[in-house]
């Protein structure tokens, strides 16, 4: 058993989470889903309506049980809320579900609120809630494009999309060589996903570029295809959000993909931020922390 400000005090040391300031994408998107829905700043902690990261919802101060998972679906909730004993702590990389969309199926809706009945019962049994979202995209040791190249067995060479404060969210390497339709099959292994979304062309690869999450930029692509990257892997190639930013950006990878020489994949978003709690975070809890149990909670569909 752990005290949840120990807890809370840890990871926000190692995610150097005040340092970052407000969160870019959160601090925009939490306040247009919630205002005149839900009162959203008496559901959250002080601190977190400031900067969008960190303890979200405090409960009670001693923590038996740590979950992990990446966006708030419904049912991620519903089996936190069933699960978790009073003091339990859920560690996310999203305060706010995105859906995404399925490339071979409906597109998504973009960010959606959190239930409010969800937040009071998760309040009312006196469980907690830590998100970390830009902090872990840049973390070098426990980040999320990491994750993903400690997976492939990646030579890193380099990193990219370079911000000066913090680093850089995207990696490139070298792989052991391979062909296109081998790295999708290991990519299918790796996530636990039925298919990926493509573009481009198949060909030999033996050089890497890795952006979790949402990677769907023309300009972050081209980036890698001029540092010689023969694949360009990241959890969205395509924005499949149904609206009119997310046709734009669509069409704008589809032009893009016409003219590259990379062959562009993605994992889907949720799968490729959840490889870092599977294999990175889950990890690093164990060794620092004297929890009864760390239970990974998977999405049910991720290509929500």
């Amino acid at each position: 058993m752990e005290n949840l400000i120990h807890i809370v005090r840890q990871l926000d040391a190692k995610f150097k989470i005040k340092s970052f300031g407000k969160d870019p994408a959160f601090s925009r998107f939490i306040p247009q889903v919630y205002e005149g829905e839900v009162h959203w700043r008496e559901k959250f902690e002080p601190e977190f309506n400031k900067l969008f990261n960190g303890l979200m919802i405090k409960g009670n101060p001693e923590v038996k049980n740590i979950f992990l998972a990446v966006f708030p679906t419904k049912e991620v909730l519903e089996g936190f809320i069933e699960n978790g004993e009073s003091g339990d702590l859920l560690f996310m990389h999203h305060p706010l579900l995105m859906e995404c969309g399925d490339p071979n199926g409906k597109w998504g809706r973009g960010f959606v609120p959190i239930e409010e009945k969800l937040l009071d019962e998760i309040r009312s049994k006196g469980l907690s809630v830590y998100t970390c979202h830009a902090p872990m995209d840049y973390h070098e040791t426990l980040g999320t494009s990491q994750a993903m190249a400690e997976a492939l067995n990646v030579d890193i060479t380099e990193r990219f999309i370079h911000d000066d404060r913090h680093g850089c969210i995207g990696i490139i390497g070298n792989v052991e060589k391979t062909n296109t339709e081998d790295l999708i099959e290991n990519l299918k292994r790796i996530f636990d996903i039925p298919y990926v979304d493509f573009e481009g062309r198949k060909k030999e690869i033996k050089k890497v570029a890795i952006v979790a999450g949402c990677g769907d930029k023309t300009q972050w692509m081209q980036q890698a295809e001029d540092k010689g990257a023969d694949a360009y892997i990241s959890g969205e190639i395509h924005c499949h959000i149904d609206n009119d930013y997310g046709r734009k950006r669509f069409d704008e990878v589809i032009d893009y993909a016409r003219q590259t020489n990379m062959s562009l994949i993605g994992v889907s978003h949720s799968a490729s931020e959840y490889l870092v709690k599977k294999t990175l975070m889950a990890p690093w809890f164990e060794e620092k922390f004297d929890f009864e149990a760390i239970h990974l909670i998977p999405q049910e569909d991720w290509w929500l």
